[in-house]
Parts: C-alpha cells; structure tokens; sequence
C-alpha cells in the first residue's frame, strides 16, 4: 500500500500535524509512526505542562505568533476533549535593579507581541503571593498548565477516528526519497507514502541525513534537571513564578511551577546532557557524544555560555546550589523541601558557527518536510505548527 501521508514521530507535534492533515484532507490515507510503545515519551512527555502565553520571544518570530495562537487553540481543543487545564496565571519576578531594568523591555516586548500584562509593585506582589519576595513582579494572566501528555492521548484517538494507522515500535532504519514517493524502513518492514513528515525531535537532524538531506546544524541535548516540593508545600504560590530572564542566556532560570496534578516543580537547570534520551542521572550515550564533540558548533557555543555552563553544572551537582537560586525569590524554601522528580531533555539544534536556533526550522525537498528544531514552546504552538506543517504539505495556505 501507498499511503498519501506518513508522519514520523509520535510526540505532540507529530500528532498535531497528522490530525491537521486529516482536517485538510478527509479522505486521505496516513501512517503515524512512532519508535516507542506508547506516544509522548520524550520532549512531550517530560514537559512541564505550561501553556505558554508569549511573552518572551521576539516581536515578528514565527515563534510568538504560533504560541499566541498555540495558547487559545490548546485551550480551545481541551475544552472540546474533556481535558483538564487552568488558567493560573505567571509571575515574573525581579529581586535585584538589574531584573527591575530588564523588566521594562519585557513590557514593551509583551505591548509588541499583543499580550496583556500587570505590573506589581513589591506590596502587590506580595499580596498574590505571601511566600514571593521580590522589588516588583509581571503579571501574564493568560498562562495556563496542562498534562500534554493527555493532550496527546486525545489526538491520537481523533487521528485514529479519522481512518488513520499508528504504528508503535517503529525504529526508523532508513528513509529513500524517489520521484514519486518516499519509502520508510525499520529492520524487517517497509511503509510507502507520497508524502513524508518528519517530527523526531532529538533525533531529528539523525533522520534528515538518513533521507539523504545535508544539514549544517548538529542536535545537543541539554537536561533539565528539576525537583518537586514535598506535598506539604504544594500551596506555596497560586501562579507560576518565573524569575526575569537574562536576554544574554538561552534558557530562562529556575522556576516553581504548579501542575495540572496539584504538586509544584522547582526547575530546571540547563546542563549539557551526555545522551540524547538519558532520563536517569549520570547517563551516558558515547555515539550521542563523539557526534556532538566532533561538530565545531559545539565547542563555539560552549564557549560562548562557558561561566552559565559552570554554574548550572554546579547547581544540577549541588542541592544546596540549586536551593540558593530558588531562595532568591521564594526564601522560605529549606533543603528538605526539594524532593526527586524525573528530568526533561531538550533539543536544542546549534549552527556550525556556534548559533543557537531559537526557531522553528524546517528543512524541505519535493516530497518530505523535516521539522529540524521545535523549541519551547512547542508544546503549547502545537496545534498552528501542526497546522501549518500540515497546509505546506498539502500545499494549502492556511491563516
């Protein structure tokens, strides 16, 4: 069989794009394929369940458009599916001069990206949040929280209402592209289809050179190393509570966020992960390390965030390193509070010159697109990428 569609990888934004499929084109014929047992087991399934408003990413990116959308349609579709969500609210907060100057261009970047944003002197904030010190705080009601896992699982039920197949245990061995149509292969089986997705996340950049696409940009793992505040504390903070980020850093600092299941999160750090999908600590792919070691954008940008790398090292070492970034805005915190909770691991696509793609990037030829980097937030601009991966393929402009 010839399918009109194959989709590869079954995290939120493979389903996204094959549901969206399906939407355009009723009647066509798709395959989902998926290289573990049950879909979200890796970005999606380590995901902090945040449904992001916005307000961080630059004015005119494809990033904030797709999340401002991405917001209202996750929210949107889990009202449809029965999906529990909240719309708790974050704060960002500023503990020092530095923050409070960094702060003002957060609020013309939230004016620029058409977000509604509060700002909070010190007695405000400190009426929202009793257990929250800080010199001033944002506001960002529209930020919510979710379990995107259950996301996922609704997707996959619509997909599979729609006719289509999804194939679980499906290790990707090799991918031709041919005139007519492309041919997708694990050890022992074979699928067809005239049109070919690729949504693989950290092994995305693996499976584009495998379709025989050159890429200049190297996947490096990066770990997110978190912890969960004991029971007895989950009433901590009502809101998300976010520090104001350096702009000069790629990732935003240890934060407390609330879950959808009640517990609060304390995390993550960002440290240079040594296997792609190494969940437990200390893990260790040599394959998933000589790649990234032997790619001269690696060691441009290490050197680069070389005194952030140290410091987030430290503090993924140290508990008592890892409390101080907390107690900066939230001091009633002690060392007992800060219990195991599994790590996320992000993808994080580096140019050969040392560039972090902070974008989305897609990698294209006549009959397959490669999603080659999907940043946070991903998860919450799930459903417009979906949408618009969807519309490219099909070669329908959508809005």
């Amino acid at each position: 069989m010839i399918y009109d569609y194959c989709v590869i990888g079954g995290g939120i934004v493979g389903l996204a794009t094959a549901m969206k499929l399906q939407e355009l084109e009723p009647q066509a014929s798709l395959v989902l394929l998926e290289k573990e047992s049950s879909l979200a087991m890796h970005q999606t399934g380590h995901n902090s369940g945040v449904i992001h408003a916005g307000i961080y990413y630059a004015p005119g990116s494809l990033k904030a458009r797709l999340c401002r959308s991405g917001a209202r349609a996750t929210k949107a579709f889990c009202e449809q599916h029965g999906i529990p969500y909240e719309t708790c609210g974050k704060l960002l907060v500023a503990t020092n001069d530095l923050e409070l100057q960094r702060m003002s261009g957060l609020v013309e970047r939230a004016r620029l990206n058409e977000i509604e944003v509060e700002q909070l002197d010190a007695a405000a904030l400190h009426r929202r949040e009793p257990n929250i010190d800080g010199l001033a705080a944002l506001l960002v009601r529209e930020t919510g929280i979710v379990d995107y896992r259950r996301v996922c699982a609704s997707m996959a039920t619509v997909i599979r209402q729609g006719g289509a197949t999804i194939e679980m245990n499906v290790e990707v061995a090799a991918i031709r592209e041919m005139a007519d149509k492309v041919s997708v292969a694990d050890n022992g089986r074979e699928w067809q289809a005239r049109k070919l997705v690729v949504c693989a996340g950290l092994q995305s950049d693996r499976l584009a050179r495998m379709a025989g696409i050159e890429t200049a940009h190297q996947i490096v793992p990066f770990r997110g190393e978190y912890y969960r505040l004991r029971p007895s504390r989950n009433d901590i903070v009502q809101h998300l509570i976010y520090p104001v980020p350096d702009p000069d850093l790629p990732f935003l600092g240890v934060h407390l966020t609330r879950m959808i299941d009640g517990s609060v999160t304390v995390g993550p750090s960002a440290v240079l992960g040594f296997a792609r999908e190494g969940y437990p600590k200390f893990s260790f792919n040599l394959r998933d390390v000589a790649e990234y070691a032997g790619f001269p954008g690696f060691w441009k940008t290490m050197g680069k965030n070389l005194k952030h790398g140290i410091r987030e090292m430290r503090n993924a070492m140290s508990k008592a390193g890892y409390l101080q970034e907390c107690r900066k805005y939230c001091p009633s915190l002690e060392l007992d509070d800060l219990m195991p909770y599994e790590a996320g691991i992000r993808a994080q696509a580096v140019m050969r010159d040392g560039t972090l793609v902070h974008d989305f990037l897609f990698l294209e030829t006549a009959r397959m697109l490669h999603v080659c980097n999907a940043p946070s937030p991903a998860a919450t601009s799930a459903i417009p990428i979906g949408e618009m991966i969807a519309g490219k393929v099909v070669g329908v402009k959508v809005r």
